[in-house]
């Protein structure tokens, strides 16, 4: 791959000598909001035209369905293939761009006397740093700052921008430009439930409806009396950010107190891009996440990735400021290394009509890559039903219409819900689920999700009818309306209130499918073990397996995930959009991994 600073005086040369050849002030518009700021943000004031951003550009990748066609193979228990995982350096083979891209980009950079630096392994991102008023001439875009006042955060993003029309067909994305999210503005996906008291000598499950614990999860869960066989071979992460850090000494009175014969488990931080890990401040969404991944799947290794990259804003600053977008650098970093866990877990999420496609599917597809190499994505389905607040469209037009999140609508993640009580489970009113607005239907999920829509027959009719599919196209990207054939989450579920959590010594109940994901990924690591001790390899991409062995799970046939002024969806027989085809039965799936 290029991108080497010893090519930049025979690139420079290049544009020089070839001005006439190539029109870089022929633009096409690659994504705008129009004149609308997106919902929540508000202009700030205009930067300075010297201040520095690190503009990234996601690069067509030349391989992209090949890594597809092999993902769904090794993905598909009733393929031959099945659990031949890709190496990481067969993952970059395929998402490598084409000589011509890098040939093209790199010439366009050339001419603008700049060069890119590989900021993925296979070089299909390059980041470049450079003035604001460059990069407003080379995507004429017009940059400013926006506050977000419930985060309080403050970015640097443009409304509209634009390639030249050359570039099409080699650069997929470009940020930080039209997607406004960042983690302190989406919606967290955990919150502080009321304290419940117990008796002191009633055990599981007596109390697990009313106070969660380890232990009521692999009871009910039917994990209880299973042994790890092949922990030093298994692996589960979990990504954090926000200056959420998980703290040793709360886990360890966590243990104590719910998981005693694992006390002085630990787990290990690893630092992104300037993460922290301030063990004086315990984050609720840290601890919550490592003490029950780590009280499901102890022995099994657990790492926390501490992301950074939200620096304070400084409005007099010449340093890059405010310009990440979420999951970039924690994508890239993890793709980036030799070894990497079998599962992740991660609780984050917007609404799916404000990440610009382009930027969504990118990611969607680093999503795919990990799963490529043998690693189960999960994430929380959100806590609002089929939408939060009025669910009007930002399309101009003002529809009522759900609100899909991303990235549980990514369909190369496993998106969970949530549930409540225990005999029976039902389904949490605050489970998010929908179908997707931008990605199409995949496969596995046809059957399943075809039985459901068929029951449901003219309920919510015009909810959820303005669905996408993203087509992409050597010059041209192209929306298609297709009816009801949204990607359909979630996937499964898991239990998601009073969830009993450590936080600064203290025993704090929390909610939300921010406990629900963390849940089912420990349960997950319990099957990788089943497997990795059968000389298999590891689940990766769940999905396909997920769908193809529904009797597994348990259903569950009740409750709903109201919003929009809606009743939502019920959870009923099958696959449904509260509770996908419902929580795991450790005894019966070990039987099928």
């Amino acid at each position: 791959m290029a991108w080497s600073p010893f090519l930049l005086l025979s690139l420079v040369s290049l544009a020089f000598s070839t001005p006439l050849n190539r029109r870089w002030d022929d633009f096409v518009e690659k994504h705008s909001w129009g004149a609308v700021i997106p919902k929540g943000w508000q202009f700030h004031s205009s930067p300075s035209p010297d201040t520095l951003i690190d503009l990234r550009l996601g690069l067509k990748s030349a391989r992209i369905d090949e890594l597809f066609h092999h993902l769904g193979q090794t993905s598909d228990p009733d393929h031959e293939r099945y659990g031949n995982h890709l190496s990481k350096e067969q993952v970059e083979e395929l998402v490598a761009p084409h000589t011509d891209t890098v040939s093209m980009v790199e010439e366009w950079l050339a001419h603008h006397g700049y060069q890119g630096s590989a900021a993925s392994p296979a070089g299909d991102w390059v980041t470049i740093r450079l003035p604001v008023k460059d990069a407003e001439r080379m995507l004429s875009a017009e940059y400013g700052l926006y506050h977000h006042p419930s985060s309080k955060d403050t970015v640097l993003r443009t409304l509209s921008y634009s390639l030249p029309r050359a570039l099409l067909g080699h650069v997929d994305t470009v940020s930080p430009t039209t997607y406004f999210g960042t983690f302190k503005s989406m919606r967290a996906t955990s919150f502080l439930m009321p304290e419940v008291d117990l008796d002191p000598d009633a055990v599981p499950p007596a109390t697990c409806d009313r106070r969660i614990t380890p232990d009521c999860l692999k009871t009910l869960y039917d994990a209880a009396n299973y042994t790890q066989q092949a922990s030093s071979r298994n692996s589960l992460g979990v990504a954090g950010y926000l200056d959420e850090f998980a703290n040793r000494a709360d886990l360890q009175t966590f243990l104590r107190q719910f998981v005693p014969a694992r006390t002085g488990t630990n787990f290990t931080t690893v630092r992104v891009n300037g993460g922290g890990d301030d063990q004086s401040i315990p984050g609720v969404e840290a601890n919550l996440d490592i003490q029950y991944t780590v009280g499901i799947s102890a022995p099994i290794p657990n790492t926390y990735y501490s992301t950074g990259g939200s620096p304070p804003f400084n409005p007099d600053s010449n340093t890059p400021t405010n310009t990440n977008e979420p999951y970039l650098d924690w994508l890239n970093f993890i793709l980036s290394q030799s070894s990497i866990p079998l599962v992740f877990t991660t609780s984050y999420g917007d609404d799916e009509q404000t990440v610009p496609p382009d930027y969504a599917t990118k990611v969607c597809d680093l999503f795919a890559q990990l799963g490529a190499r043998g690693s189960s994505i999960l994430f929380s389905s959100g806590d609002d039903g089929v939408g939060a607040g009025d669910c009007t469209t930002n399309d101009g037009q003002n529809r009522v219409q759900f609100q899909p999140e991303f990235p549980s609508s990514c369909p190369f993640v496993t998106a969970v819900g949530g549930t409540t009580r225990t005999n029976p489970e039902v389904a949490v009113d605050f489970s998010g689920g929908s179908f997707s607005n931008l990605f199409a239907r995949p496969d596995y999920q046809t059957a399943a999700v075809t039985t459901f829509l068929n029951q449901l027959g003219t309920t919510n009719n015009g909810l959820f009818k303005y669905v996408f599919r993203y087509i992409r196209q050597t010059f041209l990207t192209l929306f298609i309306s297709i009816s009801k054939t949204g990607r359909a989450y979630p996937d499964i579920a898991a239990q998601g209130t009073n969830f009993q959590v450590i936080v600064g010594g203290k025993v704090t109940s929390v909610g939300g499918t921010s406990a629900s994901s963390p849940t089912a990924a420990a349960i997950i690591a319990l099957l990788n073990d089943v497997r990795l001790a059968a000389g298999k390899s590891s689940l990766g991409f769940l999905n396909p397996f997920i769908y193809k062995n529904g009797a597994a799970f348990n259903d569950i046939t009740s409750g709903n995930n109201p919003g929009c002024g809606t009743n939502g969806f019920d959870a009923g027989v099958g696959w449904d959009p509260v509770t996908g085809m419902g929580t795991p039965n450790f005894a019966k799936l070990r039987l099928v991994v």
